[in-house]
C-alpha cells in the first residue's frame, strides 16, 4: 500500500471528475458505488454514503435506503458478471471492527470463491489479485450504467 492520504479519500473522490480513475461505478442521489483500491478479492466494491458521516443512526431514510438498494445492485451486478459463489456484505463501524477508513461509514461487497482463502496474506502478507482493477473497472461498468434508481447514472470514464 501506498502512503496513507489526508482527509477523507471518499469524499476526496466525489469532488473529482474522472470517475475511472478514482474507481467510481456509479453515482446515485445520497450514495455512490467505488471500487476498493485494496480489495479482499477481485470485484471489492464500497457503497458510500454521499453526506460524510461516521454513525449509522444518523442517516436518513432516504440515505439508508439507497445505501441498500445500491448494494442489491452490487450483488446483481457481480453476480452475472464474476458469478461468485457467494458474498460477505457488511459494515465495519469504528476502528475496534476493523474499520480502516472509520470517518465515513460504508458498506463492504466482498464477492466469494470456493476456495478463495489462503496462506498467502497470514504467513506471507502478500495478497493475490487474479484481476486488475482497471479489468474489473471495465468489466462492472456496463452493468451499472443499465442500472435503475433515482440517481442519474453516471458511467465510469475512460482514461
Amino acid at each position: 500500500m501506498g502512503k496513507k492520504e489526508k482527509g477523507c479519500i471518499f469524499c476526496k473522490r466525489l469532488t473529482k471528475d474522472d470517475d475511472r480513475k478514482n474507481l467510481i461505478l456509479y453515482r446515485g442521489k445520497t450514495a455512490f458505488v467505488i471500487l476498493n483500491k485494496y480489495p479482499y478479492n477481485s470485484g471489492h466494491l464500497m457503497v458510500v454514503p454521499n453526506r460524510h458521516e461516521r454513525e449509522l443512526e444518523a442517516l436518513t431514510t432516504k440515505e439508508l435506503t439507497e445505501l441498500m438498494q445500491l448494494t442489491q445492485k452490487c450483488v446483481e451486478v457481480l453476480k452475472k458478471t464474476f458469478k461468485p459463489c457467494g458474498f460477505n456484505i457488511g459494515f465495519n463501524l469504528g476502528k475496534s471492527a476493523g474499520a480502516g477508513i472509520d470517518d465515513h461509514l460504508h458498506i463492504h461487497i466482498v464477492p466469494r470463491f470456493t476456495g478463495d482463502t489462503n496462506f498467502l496474506p497470514v504467513i506471507g502478507e502478500t495478497k493475490l489479485q487474479s484481476v486488475g482493477l482497471e479489468e474489473v473497472l471495465d468489466f462492472l461498468t456496463p452493468g451499472f450504467s443499465a442500472g435503475k434508481g433515482e440517481g442519474k447514472i453516471k458511467r465510469a470514464k475512460k482514461s
